[in-house]
C-alpha cells in the first residue's frame, strides 16, 4: 500500500488506537504515531521498522509480524493475548519525532500516568532516551530500569526501533525487549533461530 508525500502528510495530527485491554502485563510506550502508522491505523507500521522483528526475536510474540498494510486477522489479538499493550506517548501523527516539541512531551507524560494507572500494566517500557528524558524531566536517565515507577509500574527505558537509531540492531533491541517482557512476567518464547 503505497502512498503519495502529499497523502501522508494529509495524516499530520491524526490519532492511532490504543491496543490495550485489561490485564496487560507489559505497556508498551512509542513516542508517536508516524504519518504511515497513522494512514494504516496499525503501530510502527512503516516497512523497515524494527519492533515486531525485535519482538519476534526477543521471543514475545510466536510469529513475525508485519504492519505495513494494517494489522493482519489475528494479529492485534496475538499481542494482547500475550499480555502485551501498545501506546503513544503524544497521540497526534507527525513525519519523524523530532518534530515534537518539549511541551508536547511534558504534556504526554502528564496525560500518560492516569491511562497507566487505569491499565495497571506490571511494567511500562518507554521507547527511546531522549524523549524520556524530555517528557519526564529526567536530563541524566540511563536505558534500562528507571528508580521511579509509573502508575504503581516499573518503569524502563529501552531503546527506540526507528532505523533513525542506527546504533541498535535488531537483535540490541530484542535483548532490551526480552528483559522487559521477562521482569513483566511474560512467559516468552524460544528465540528462533538467526538468519
Amino acid at each position: 500500500m503505497g502512498f503519495t508525500r502529499a497523502e501522508l502528510d494529509s495524516y499530520r495530527g491524526k490519532t492511532l488506537p490504543d491496543v490495550v485491554q485489561d490485564g496487560l502485563r507489559l505497556l508498551i510506550v512509542g513516542i508517536n504515531p508516524g504519518l504511515h502508522t497513522a494512514a494504516v491505523q496499525a503501530p510502527f507500521s512503516r516497512r523497515g521498522n524494527r519492533f515486531y522483528p525485535a519482538l519476534f526475536q526477543a521471543g514475545i510474540v510466536d510469529h513475525l509480524i508485519d504492519a505495513s498494510e494494517g494489522f493482519r486477522p489475528g494479529d492485534r489479538e496475538h499481542i494482547l493475548a500475550r499480555g502485551v499493550g501498545l501506546t503513544t506517548l503524544v497521540p497526534g501523527a507527525t513525519a519523524r519525532a523530532d518534530e515534537l516539541s518539549t511541551r508536547q512531551l511534558l504534556e504526554g507524560a502528564a496525560a500518560l500516568e492516569p491511562r497507566v494507572a487505569a491499565l495497571k500494566p506490571v511494567v511500562v517500557a518507554m521507547l527511546g532516551i531522549t524523549s524520556y528524558r524530555l517528557a519526564f524531566g529526567r536530563p541524566r536517565a540511563v536505558v534500562g530500569k528507571q528508580p521511579e515507577t509509573l502508575g504503581r509500574a516499573e518503569l524502563w527505558v529501552v531503546p527506540n526501533p526507528s532505523g533513525l537509531n542506527a546504533h541498535e540492531s535488531v537483535s540490541s533491541l530484542a535483548e532490551a525487549y526480552r528483559e522487559v517482557a521477562i521482569a513483566a512476567g511474560i512467559p516468552v518464547y524460544p528465540r528462533p533461530p538467526s538468519n
